[in-house]
């Protein structure tokens, strides 16, 4: 039996482990590598392996940087199947395809703008390309045992990260040896709006952990709460637009309900908010169709308002048209938009309409990974590049981590104790600084084999 890991290594995104047993190859997702716009499209499109190689893929759950690039893997030859929750195969349908349309459309318009000799852009994959591989999914309920090769057993348990989110738990059989191996994929948190708890992983010989938050602590979310609301209040009192770029995943779901939670309070400053995503839009129907998945206050929530994702001062925004409206629309307002780092999608168009702006609030509430425009922009960059024009940034920016929906260092390494044993530990998808901390802290409560693998590194286990 081997695992060899290649991608969220050391990094956050681009989750791609690789499992070899009884002459079977089992992918551990595969997710888009985000970062450099160059060095992140030659990753994406180049695989270590051969994808015909592959018998089966199991994922963890359905944001990009975990499923985003199966349509690659099915274009370069992937014949197996894409086992996951029912309620990430669901999720996975609009997501992939969005991803292709929006690749597409941001190619396009490269194109329009190059200037004579460059060569033209061309999307990692298309709209097409994201439909070919639906077909290869198959969503399995959570709790239930099922074959994906011979001698493979993979059980899915509740992650609590989003919605359909799972721990992998898988028992392999080899030339007479069986070991347990599990992986965390992304852990949430507990008492998190929206999603259940997570589960507790069964003992184990082998454990592959995130560690997103791997050397931090999260705030209470009340704490959270309040920061949000001053934030809020203060643009809104000086008559600003409110940009905050939020995953139309997880995220902005998240986001709404604590908003609905403040609106049914009484405060919530008088202003409108717009989800500006025909994605998050979809993506939130889904929600309604899984409530195996949903916390019990969200269940509360659809049994009495019969809408948790929606109140009197929430409009979801769909056509190109609307959209384009707001840009022209005085404040104050809110808009939540996508993508949650800054890299594509509808959130680029508000930003380049407001972050010149000293009225305005640039609001991040979610994870920014290295080298993307969300990333710079939360760090305090006095420029940003939209559309191919260098902007100053003159609205106020505020960044607000407590509201992550990952597990955070001490809830991470409660979640490795509380499996029990000693195992084999490997720690993934953290930037460098997240992953060894936690890799030392895991050591410091006596296990002695914790690795954070470098890409392309392999264990036999």
């Amino acid at each position: 039996m081997k695992l060899t890991f290649w991608g969220a290594c050391r990094t956050v995104t681009g989750s791609m482990h690789l499992l070899e047993v009884g002459g079977r190859r089992i992918l551990l997702d595969c997710g888009l590598y985000q970062g450099r716009r160059a060095e992140a499209y030659e990753r994406n499109r180049n695989f270590s392996f051969d994808p015909a190689s592959v018998d089966a893929v199991v994922l963890s759950h359905a944001h990009l940087d975990h499923c985003g690039n199966l349509p690659t893997l099915v274009k370069r030859g992937f014949r197996g199947t894409i086992y996951c929750t029912a309620a990430t195969a669901d999720l996975s349908r609009y997501l992939l395809q969005d991803s292709g349309h929006v690749q597409q459309s941001d190619c396009e318009f490269l194109n329009k703008k190059r200037r004579p000799g460059e060569p033209l852009a061309e999307p990692l994959y298309t709209l097409e390309d994201a439909i070919a591989s639906l077909s290869h999914f198959v969503g399995v309920p959570y709790n239930r045992a099922f074959t994906v090769a011979p001698g493979v057993e993979v059980t899915f348990l509740e992650a609590g990260h989003i919605l359909g989110s799972a721990q992998v738990v898988l028992a392999l059989t080899e030339n007479g040896r069986s070991l347990r191996l599990a992986f965390t994929g992304d852990l949430g948190r507990k008492a998190f709006p929206v999603t259940r708890d997570p589960e507790p992983l069964p003992l184990s010989d082998v454990l592959i952990t995130e560690s997103t938050y791997g050397n931090r602590l999260h705030s209470e979310v009340s704490d959270v709460q309040g920061a949000l609301l001053a934030a809020v209040k203060r643009a809104a009192a000086r008559g600003g637009k409110i940009v905050c770029p939020a995953f139309a995943l997880g995220r902005t779901q998240g986001l709404v309900s604590i908003l609905h939670d403040l609106f049914d309070q009484g405060k919530l400053p008088p202003i409108p908010i717009f989800v500006d995503s025909p994605l998050a839009t979809n993506l939130t129907h889904v929600f309604t169709l899984h409530p195996e998945c949903l916390d019990a206050e969200t269940l509360a929530k659809m049994r009495g308002a019969g809408d948790p994702f929606g109140f009197a001062r929430l409009t979801y925004v769909s056509s190109a048209e609307d959209s384009k409206k707001l840009n022209d629309r005085p404040g104050p307002f809110m808009v939540i938009s996508s993508s949650g780092m800054c890299e594509a999608g509808r959130i680029i168009h508000h930003l380049k309409h407001s972050v010149e702006d000293p009225k305005n609030l640039i609001l991040f509430v979610g994870f920014q990974a290295e080298h993307t425009l969300g990333r710079r922009l939360a760090e305090g960059a006095k420029t940003a590049k939209l559309y191919g024009v260098e902007h100053t940034v003159r609205a106020e920016v505020v960044r607000i981590d407590g509201l992550s929906a990952h597990a955070d260092r001490d809830d991470l390494i409660a979640s490795v104790r509380a499996a029990g044993g000693s195992p084999r530990v490997f720690v993934v998808h953290g930037e460098e600084a997240q992953a060894l901390e936690l890799a030392a802290s895991l050591r410091r409560t006596g296990l002695a084999r914790v690795d954070a693998p470098v890409r392309g590194e392999s264990f036999v286990l």
